[in-house]
């Protein structure tokens, strides 16, 4: 386990003080002097987290890479699942071709910042109880570069970039998914003093197809199939984004069954050569309008299966023949009806 040392001088103070304080006092002031220390040890690194101060380190002026750019595109389902080539406009700024990115005007150059001697960074010194404390910030006049342009370039107004559009090939790969993004690099913001670009990543945005649905690397799907292939079985064309394929229904089947068709869903963004499964969902469409020859046939097909159009007549029919009693209320309301 790691352990806090002092510095001499604090802790002679923290006794000093300590001698004529009372115990509560002197253990508020104790904890109030390791809080401090943990601050001057560890402020560089809560500097790099959220851009406060820190004692010494490297010069704010160092390379630093540029900001990325994001941008959209929208495709179709089938350019998701197979790739696609797309062009995007993007503004990049490149470096100013009269000024060769210094921000001058030509014919001068910068000059170093009188504020931070060059650094990029300016030490504030401030008096505690416990000792000095220095801050580090970035420069306010030279904004962290070491540099101060006094004529700037007309073209560039001092930046040294220029930007302007430019026509970008972007390679959308099989299989990505709606909302993931493709990372193009050096394609960002330009770097300062040096630094790399920055990257472009464009979000992908796949439109609804009417017929699919999709959930990771498999498709979703129905299909009609009539009662005839229903109950006799046989061949029933199903889309797929391959083209139509060809499946045998079994005799006997009931809507809502489902079936897969192996490898006819989506590619796997690592290798294209491993996809998904696609999955219908077989349903019995009801016919809507019949000829009176197929309404008859319907109605023979009902009498060998079941004869359930004329349940209720049957039922009548057997109730007569095993000569059901009547009830009182039968009786009663046949002596109102006479």
């Amino acid at each position: 386990m790691p352990y806090l040392v002092m510095p001499k001088n604090v802790v002679n103070m923290i006794s000093l003080v300590m001698r004529h304080l009372k115990a509560g006092q002197a253990e508020l002031v104790a904890a109030s002097a390791v809080s401090i220390l943990v601050v001057r040890i560890f402020g560089d690194i809560f500097g790099d987290l959220f851009g406060g101060g820190r004692r010494g380190g490297r010069a704010g002026n160092g390379p630093m890479q540029g900001a990325n750019i994001r941008k959209g595109v929208r495709i179709t389902f089938e350019e998701a699942v197979f790739g696609c080539e797309k062009e995007l406009e993007v503004v990049i700024k490149d470096p100013c071709t009269t000024c060769n990115g210094t921000g001058a005007k030509p014919g001068t150059s910068p000059e170093t910042c009188q504020k931070c001697g060059g650094k990029g960074q300016v030490v504030y010194t401030s008096q505690s109880f416990f000792g000095t404390v220095q801050n580090v910030q970035t420069c306010p006049d030279c904004h962290g570069t070491g540099k101060i342009i006094k004529e700037k370039c007309s073209d560039c107004a001092g930046t040294g970039y220029v930007a302007s559009k430019k026509t970008i090939q972007v390679s959308i790969p099989a299989g990505i998914d709606n909302g993931q993004s493709i990372r193009i690099r050096g394609k960002g913001e330009p770097g300062t003093n040096g630094g790399p670009r920055g990257d472009l990543l464009v979000e992908v945005t796949v439109s609804r197809h009417p017929v699919f649905g999709r959930q990771d690397m498999h498709i979703f799907s129905t299909a009609p199939i009539s009662f005839a292939q229903a109950a006799l079985g046989g061949d029933v064309r199903i889309k797929t984004v391959d083209g139509d394929v060809l499946y045998n229904v079994k005799p006997g089947t009931k809507t809502d069954t489902k079936v897969r068709l192996k490898g006819k869903g989506v590619p796997s963004l690592r290798n294209k050569q491993v996809r998904g499964d696609h999955y219908v969902t077989l349903v019995i469409q009801t016919p809507e309008k019949l000829s009176a020859e197929a309404k008859e046939a319907l109605r023979k097909f009902d009498a060998l299966t079941g004869n359930t159009l004329n349940q209720d007549i049957d039922s009548e029919k057997t109730d007569k023949k095993k000569g059901k009693k009547k009830g009182f209320m039968d009786k009663l309301k046949e002596s109102f009806e006479d």
